[in-house]
C-alpha cells in the first residue's frame, strides 16, 4: 500500500524548534521529489520546502529560508523538515507530498494538489505562547 505518513507536529513556543518526519511506504523516495506544504484554514496552501530525488537540491519559500532545513534519508525512506526559530505565523497543518521524477523544485513546490502523485494526511504545528 502506497502512503506517506507525517509525524512530529505539536505545540511549541515562539522561537522553539520541531522536526517533522515524512515516512514513505509502498514506494522508494529515490525516484521522487518530495515537498513539504502547509495550510491554514481559509488560506491558500503554501509550498514550504522541496527536495530532489537525488537529495542534492533543495528549495525553500522565502517565508522559511534560513529557519527551516529539509533533508532526506533514502535508506530509511524518510524526509525530514527541521524547523527552527518558529513564529506564530508558522502555525498550520503540514503535509508532505511526492512527485515521481526531478522537475525544477520551485515548480514542484508550487504545484496544485492534483499535480503531485502522493500526499500524506498532515500533522498540525501550533506555535503559541
Amino acid at each position: 500500500q502506497v502512503q506517506l505518513v507525517e509525524s512530529g507536529g505539536g505545540l511549541v513556543q515562539p522561537g522553539g524548534s520541531l522536526r517533522l518526519s515524512c515516512a514513505a511506504s509502498g514506494f522508494t523516495l529515490d525516484d521522487y521529489s518530495v515537498g513539504w506544504f502547509r495550510q491554514v484554514p481559509g488560506k491558500e496552501r503554501e509550498g514550504v520546502s522541496c527536495i530532489s530525488s537525488s537529495v542534492s537540491e533543495t528549495y525553500y519559500a522565502d517565508s522559511v529560508k534560513g529557519r527551516f532545513t529539509i533533508s532526506a534519508d533514502n535508506a530509511k525512506n524518510i524526509v525530514y523538515l527541521q524547523m527552527n526559530s518558529l513564529k506564530p505565523e508558522d502555525t498550520a497543518v503540514y503535509y508532505c507530498a511526492a512527485l515521481r521524477g526531478s522537475p525544477p523544485l520551485d515548480r514542484v513546490c508550487q504545484l496544485p494538489k492534483g499535480g503531485l502523485d502522493y500526499w500524506g494526511k498532515g500533522t498540525l504545528v501550533t506555535v503559541s505562547s
